[in-house]
C-alpha cells in the first residue's frame, strides 16, 4: 500500500512537472502591441511639463512692509504701472502686507532694479530671498530676467 502511493504520487508530480514545460517559440521575440493613445498622452506631457513655472530660491525687491491692505494694494497697482516689465507680487506674512517684485536668480540683477525703484519709493527698498518663479524660456537663457 505505501508503494502504491510513493508510486501514485510520483506519477502526479512528474506529470505536474512536464506540464510546466512549454514550447519555446522559434523566433525568442516578444510582440508588444501598444494603445497609440499612449503616444497621444506622452506627448501631451511633455508639452505640459514644457509649459509650467518652476520653483527655485533666488531674489525679489521688496518695496513695502504694511499692516495696512489698502497701502500695499496701491502701492503694488503703481509698481505694476511704473514696471509693467516686472511682475509683481502681494505677500501676506501675518500681521504685514509685502509688495514684492521680479524673480531674480541672483542679488546684483536684483539690485540694478532696486536702484531704479529707490527713486520712485524712497520708504526703504530692499533686495531680499525669495522663493522664485522661472519659466523654461528664461532658464534656457533666451529671455530677460524679470
Amino acid at each position: 500500500m505505501k508503494h502504491l502511493i510513493l508510486l501514485f504520487s510520483g506519477l502526479l508530480i512528474g506529470g505536474l512537472a512536464m506540464a510546466q514545460d512549454a514550447p519555446i517559440a522559434s523566433t525568442g521575440g516578444v510582440k508588444v502591441v501598444k494603445d497609440p493613445r499612449l503616444d497621444l498622452l506622452i506627448r501631451k506631457q511633455i508639452y505640459i511639463n514644457t509649459l509650467s513655472i518652476r520653483n527655485q530660491p533666488g531674489f525679489r525687491v521688496q518695496i513695502i512692509s504694511t499692516n495696512k491692505r489698502n497701502e500695499a494694494n496701491d502701492i503694488k497697482a503703481r509698481v505694476m504701472q511704473l514696471y509693467p516689465d516686472y511682475r509683481t507680487y502681494l505677500d501676506y506674512q501675518a500681521p504685514y502686507f509685502k509688495v514684492r517684485v521680479g524673480d531674480f536668480k541672483n542679488r546684483e540683477e536684483a539690485a540694478e532694479l532696486r536702484e531704479r525703484l529707490t527713486s520712485s519709493f524712497p520708504g526703504g527698498v530692499f533686495v531680499v530671498p525669495a522663493i522664485i518663479n522661472v519659466s523654461p524660456e528664461k532658464e534656457a537663457g533666451n529671455e530677460e530676467s524679470y
